[in-house]
């Protein structure tokens, strides 16, 4: 077996000891369940907490279908980034810092193979998670208020997948970069919340940034994003994406004497 297919054997091994491959689809599935669940039984859920008068009658209009889903998605971008962040932050800064790493930078290794390992394990799981989490949450809002256009959902999940894969590329560029992990998740918590809080209040400035994908996403489901803004967001996503990869694997080569024994 060649030199990469040994490096992904072993994150495979490492995801499947520490559960990653198990808890990380967990609580994106728990999202997906617990949000159509919440607006469907949102009246009684009122009623029983809500001390209300007794004769009072809670009459709330049903969301849209699309609503829930988008709610999904608001969750993912704040729970289900902090777990993906916390997850793979100590990926390559934690084997540098509790010197495990040694036993692969003492042999001769390819830190493409070692960098890419790592990167796609990391996405596979972020999109298993994140693709479970939105059947879930696509099967309970069929079954409890109407169905969504199935074409649309892919579009809109296909769209959404690009943004994850967007966010694992920089918190493993950040942990090659970083000299431990704690400092690689706070960077990376940091700087998503600076640009997302930029792009809120100014992005109506431009059309044209990844940070306009997870919109986009939920315009597929209303009903689509306009062609120039979207491919053009699609393009510099993935020269991003390609670009991080290669500043990841240069960062891994020239943080690996730092490591220490």
């Amino acid at each position: 077996m060649n030199q990469f297919g040994v490096l992904l054997k072993k994150e495979w091994r490492e995801n499947f000891r520490n559960y990653k491959l198990f808890w990380i689809p967990v609580v994106f599935i728990l999202f997906g369940i617990i949000e159509p669940l919440t607006n469907y039984f949102l009246p009684q859920i009122l009623d029983s907490v809500g001390n209300l008068p007794e004769g009072a009658v809670i009459d709330i209009p049903p969301p849209e279908p699309e609503q829930i889903l988008a709610a999904v998605m608001g969750q993912y971008q704040l729970v289900g980034l902090l777990v993906l962040i916390l997850a793979y932050m100590g990926t390559i800064a934690g084997e540098r810092k509790n010197g495990t790493a040694t036993l692969l930078y003492v042999r001769p290794l390819s830190f493409t193979a070692y960098f890419l390992s790592k990167w796609i394990l990391a996405s596979v799981v972020g999109l298993l998670s994140v693709w479970l989490g939105l059947i879930t949450a696509y099967y309970y809002t069929m079954l409890l208020f109407e169905r969504i256009d199935f074409t649309k959902f892919l579009q809109f999940a296909g769209t959404y997948s690009l943004w994850i894969l967007l966010v694992v590329t920089f918190v493993l560029l950040l942990s090659a970069a970083m000299p431990n992990a704690g400092m690689a998740a706070a960077a990376s918590l940091l700087l998503i919340i600076i640009f997302q809080l930029a792009d809120g209040l100014f992005g109506a400035y431009w059309t044209v940034s990844p940070l306009k994908i997870p919109g986009y996403a939920v315009s597929w489901l209303l009903d689509s994003p306009g062609n120039k803004e979207f491919w053009g967001t699609m393009g510099i996503s993935v020269f991003l994406i390609l670009a991080m990869l290669g500043s990841g694997i240069w960062m891994s080569k020239y943080n690996a004497s730092k490591t220490k024994v």
